[in-house]
């Protein structure tokens, strides 16, 4: 296979991938009222990608789905500050979304295939929620006096848990999701020569 032929079709499979995730992101399970949501695995198609095709196209890949996450439903922050602003577009999106990418990385230490899959896919889902724990309290910790729950809590409670609420659930399904799916196919996840 020629190098250019092997780029081309790493280039379609990333925009397949795109355009699966983009979907699986509209198949909402539940959405928090201020924001967040548990989709139908919309994270794995980027996870895999990351396995297939390593750590840069995962980047690539979950960079392009991050500027289309934010042209479908861009949520500004309250506080309205520049400062806000590009804390919400590099914690909410470009970082949440991108950094799925190395899920490839996170699994190398582990010698057994499936739970280095499980291992990485867990990884990247714990760093997709620091992200919205850490925008939580220093963007959106205003929210928190909306829910009764809520009241007298430290800003930064309030964010583990709202963020949590969803965030754990869909790590949950996309780790079940890719052990599913790496069982059913594990040649979906064996490395394309790069």
């Amino acid at each position: 296979m020629s190098k250019t032929y092997s780029k081309t079709r790493t280039l379609v499979e990333c925009a397949l991938m795109i355009a699966v995730g983009t979907v699986l992101a509209q198949i909402k399970l539940f959405t928090m009222p201020q924001g967040g949501s548990v989709t139908l695995l919309s994270m794995l198609p980027f996870i895999l990608v990351s396995f297939r095709h390593g750590t840069k196209w995962g980047l690539l890949t979950g960079f392009v789905n991050s500027l289309l996450q934010m042209m479908m439903g861009f949520w500004a922050p309250p506080a309205g500050t520049i400062t806000a602003l590009i804390g919400c577009i590099l914690l909410d999106y470009v970082l949440a979304f991108s950094l799925l990418g190395i899920a490839c990385l996170l699994a190398k230490p582990f010698k057994n295939r499936l739970v280095g899959i499980a291992m990485g896919t867990a990884g990247v889902c714990v760093i997709r929620f620091l992200c919205s724990f850490i925008s939580g309290f220093w963007l959106w910790g205003s929210y928190q006096a909306e829910y009764n729950w809520a009241t007298g809590m430290p800003v930064w409670l309030y964010s583990l848990i709202y963020n949590g609420s969803y965030m754990g659930i869909e790590l949950i399904f996309t780790v079940i999701g890719a052990i599913l799916l790496y069982k059913a196919a594990p040649s979906l996840f064996a490395a394309v020569d790069r």
